[in-house]
C-alpha cells in the first residue's frame, strides 16, 4: 500500500505560495519559497511603481523644476524595489509580507496624494500616472496580507504563542511608527496639491509681483505700498492674509509671498519649508530696489513652517532687521534634541522617527537639511526676533520656542498667546496681537518708543 509524503505535500504547497500542513494536527509550515503567480505579482508592482516614479520626477515636471533636481528620489527607492524583487525567492514568507505590507502601504500614499493633487489642481497626465502608485499599493497590501495569513504558526505552548505575538505586535507598531508614518509624511511634504489663489481684500490696493530668486525660481505675490517708508515680508500668502492686514492698517507695505510650490509659484513643495529662505531673500531684494521702502525698513512675518524659513532667513540676511515667527516647530532631526521636557523614552521613539523623515525629506525633496534653528537664532542679533506660539498649540512648537528665544541674542522677545492654537494668536487675542506685533515693528523698524 503506498502512502503519500508529508514533506512533499509541504515543499509543493510553498512552491505555490500559500503553507501546507504536515502532520495532522500540527503546526502550519510556513511557505519556504514563492510561487510564479507571486513572483509575477510583485515584478508587475515594482515594474508600475517604477514607472510612475520616472514620470512623476523626469517627465511630469513642476514649473521652474529640472529632473536633475530627483534623481536620488527615483534612484534610492528603484535600487531598494530591485534589490527586494532580486532576494524575494531567499525570503521567508513573514518577511515576504513585511515587506509587501510595508511597499504597498507607502505606494497607496503616493498615490493617494496624487489623487489630492488631481482634485485640487484638476485632471491631467499627473492623475492618470497617480493611477499606478494606487493600483499597486492595494495589490501589494493584499498580497502581504495573504502571506501573512499563508504563513501563521498554529500550535505550541500558549506561553510561547502569547508571547511570540506581543512581540510580533510591538514590532508592527514600531515600523509603522518608524518607517511608514515619517516616510508617509516625507511624500506627503514634498508632494503636496497647491493651494488655490483667492483675491481678499487687504484694506488697500494690491499689486501682482512676480520674484526670481537665486536659483531662477519665479515666485508669486501681492505688494501693498507703504504709508511708512517700511514694508513686511509676510510667508506664507496664504496663512498671513489677517496678519497683512493688520500691517496694512497700520501704514506699513506688505509683501505678501507664495513660497516655491505653493499657490501660484514655481518649484517643487516643500512642507517644512527646505530651500524658501532664497524665498525671503529674493523678497528682501525687490523691497530693496524700491523707492518707497527705506533700506533698513523691512521686516519678516512668517507662520508655521514661514516661521521657521523667517528665523533661517534673518539668520543670513543682514538686510532683513526685524522678524516675527509665529508657530515655528520641528523641521528636521536637527531640533530633535533641542526640545525640552523629553523623557528618556520619549527621546529613544521620537528621534528615530524624525531621522527617517529627515532622511525621507533629503532624498525625495533634494534640499540641503537646513542648519538647526537654534543655530540660525543665535546668529540673528543685533537684530531683532519676536517669537510666538500659542497656549494651546502644537507640543513641539511649545517645547522649542523657548529654547530659541534662550538661544537668541537681545533685542528679542517671546510671548506665550493665551487660549491660543497653532498660528492662532491673532484669532485668539486680536487686539493685544495687534498692540505686540504692530508696537513690535515700530521699535525696531521706525525707531517709536
Amino acid at each position: 500500500m503506498s502512502t503519500s509524503n508529508p514533506a512533499g505535500a509541504v515543499a509543493e504547497a510553498g512552491g505555490n505560495g500559500a503553507a501546507g500542513s504536515g502532520v495532522a494536527g500540527g503546526p502550519t509550515t510556513p511557505a519556504r519559497r514563492p510561487g510564479p503567480r507571486e513572483r509575477f505579482v510583485l515584478h508587475a508592482c515594482v515594474a508600475a511603481i517604477t514607472i510612475y516614479l520616472v514620470l512623476n520626477y523626469f517627465v511630469l515636471l513642476r514649473p521652474g523644476v529640472s529632473w536633475l533636481d530627483h534623481v536620488l528620489a527615483v534612484a534610492v527607492p528603484v535600487a531598494a524595489l530591485l534589490f527586494a524583487a532580486e532576494l524575494w525567492h531567499r525570503m521567508s514568507a513573514g518577511l515576504r509580507a513585511s515587506i509587501a505590507l510595508v511597499v504597498g502601504v507607502l505606494a497607496l500614499v503616493t498615490g493617494l496624494v496624487a489623487a489630492a493633487r488631481v482634485r485640487v489642481e484638476g485632471f491631467g497626465a499627473a492623475g492618470v500616472a497617480g493611477v499606478l502608485p494606487l493600483v499597486s499599493g492595494a495589490v501589494l497590501v493584499g498580497l502581504g496580507a495573504w502571506l501573512l495569513w499563508a504563513s501563521r504558526k498554529r500550535g505550541g505552548a500558549l506561553w510561547w504563542m502569547l508571547l511570540r505575538r506581543a512581540l510580533l505586535a510591538v514590532g508592527a507598531l514600531l515600523v509603522v511608527y518608524w518607517v511608514i508614518l515619517p516616510v508617509s509624511m516625507a511624500i506627503f511634504a514634498t508632494e503636496r496639491p497647491r493651494d488655490a489663489v483667492e483675491q481678499v481684500g487687504l484694506g488697500r490696493p494690491h499689486e501682482d509681483v512676480t520674484l526670481t530668486t537665486r536659483d531662477g525660481v519665479k515666485l508669486s505675490a501681492w505688494f501693498v505700498r507703504p504709508l511708512n517708508h517700511a514694508a513686511i515680508v509676510t510667508f506664507p500668502r496664504a496663512w498671513t492674509v489677517k496678519q497683512a492686514r493688520m500691517l496694512v492698517r497700520s501704514g506699513y507695505g506688505v509683501l505678501m509671498v507664495d513660497p516655491r510650490g505653493y499657490g501660484e509659484s514655481e518649484g517643487d513643495p516643500n512642507a517644512y519649508g527646505w530651500g524658501s529662505a532664497a524665498d525671503i531673500d529674493a523678497a528682501v531684494a525687490w523691497l530693496r530696489r524700491r523707492v518707497d521702502v527705506q533700506n533698513r525698513r523691512i521686516g519678516g512675518l512668517g507662520l508655521s513652517m514661514g516661521g521657521e524659513q523667517m528665523i533661517e532667513a534673518a539668520a543670513g540676511n543682514p538686510r532683513l532687521k526685524a522678524i516675527v515667527s509665529e508657530g515655528a516647530g520641528i523641521r528636521s532631526v536637527r531640533e530633535a534634541l533641542s526640545r525640552r521636557g523629553q523623557s528618556a523614552l520619549e527621546l529613544a521613539l521620537q528621534y528615530p522617527q524624525d531621522l527617517v523623515q529627515t532622511i525621507s525629506v533629503w532624498l525625495l525633496g533634494d534640499e540641503t537639511v537646513p542648519p538647526p534653528l537654534t543655530v540660525a537664532a543665535a546668529q540673528i542679533a543685533p537684530r531683532a526676533v519676536f517669537l510666538i506660539y500659542g497656549e494651546d498649540g502644537q507640543e513641539v512648537e511649545k517645547a522649542l520656542n523657548p529654547v530659541l528665544y534662550d538661544a537668541a541674542y537681545p533685542p528679542k522677545a517671546i510671548w506665550e498667546v493665551p487660549g491660543a492654537g497653532h498660528t492662532g494668536g491673532i484669532e485668539a487675542q486680536p487686539e493685544e496681537y495687534e498692540r505686540r506685533v504692530i508696537g513690535f515693528f515700530d521699535r525696531t523698524l521706525l525707531g517709536r518708543l
